[in-house]
């Protein structure tokens, strides 16, 4: 197990997020011209969740890392002991291998109204079609599960507080979805 910590984990968190970001985001703005990226950097509500949203990303990237290749510091990281916990770690596998395809499916259903914020200079259509049609935001019950399976994996209350970061939902989301969103998500878990 100690090789798959060292070799697959950060492997894992970097296709994530070349899947997850970078390439859709690419391709968004190769097919639309737009930058994807429309998180605010202000000091509103909204820019705040935006900062918090980039810190978190940091400090995921560096905690896996960390844990990976500097193995010294695990305990530091507040280990929860568990019992069966080898049993725990292929959970927390096949949850973050679950994650990285929920995650592309959901990105493949976005298409060109993937943004990573809210443009409220251009509206982009709703998408309540696919994985949109079980959940309002598939994408980041994607980046959940992502931090579930490291909880699973890791065992540690570290984790716990990355799942903290990303229990918040956007209000301004039913503003600019309108009717067509408050209908879809009363459909949507």
């Amino acid at each position: 197990m100690e090789k798959i910590i060292q070799i697959l984990l950060p492997i894992y968190i970097n296709l994530y997020f070349l899947f997850a970001f970078i390439i859709q985001s690419v391709q968004v703005y190769q097919r639309t011209g737009r930058n994807p990226m429309v998180l605010p950097k202000d000091d509103s509500a909204y820019g705040l969740i935006g900062l918090y949203f980039k810190v978190t990303l940091i400090g995921l990237f560096v905690y896996v890392f960390l844990y990976a290749w500097v193995p010294s510091l695990r305990d530091y990281f507040l280990p929860i002991h568990i019992p069966l916990a080898e049993v725990w770690q292929w959970l927390g596998i096949l949850c973050l291998i679950f994650s990285l395809v929920w995650t592309s499916i959901a990105q493949g259903h976005m298409k060109d109204s993937w943004r990573i914020g809210i443009d409220r200079d251009m509206k982009t259509t709703l998408i309540t079609a696919g994985l949109f049609s079980f959940t309002r935001n598939p994408i980041f019950l994607g980046m959940l599960l992502v931090l579930a399976g490291l909880f699973f994996f890791n065992s540690e209350c570290g984790d716990a507080d990355f799942l903290d970061c990303w229990l918040y939902t956007d209000p301004d989301t039913n503003k600019t979805g309108g009717r067509i969103f408050t209908q879809a998500a009363r459909g949507a878990i």
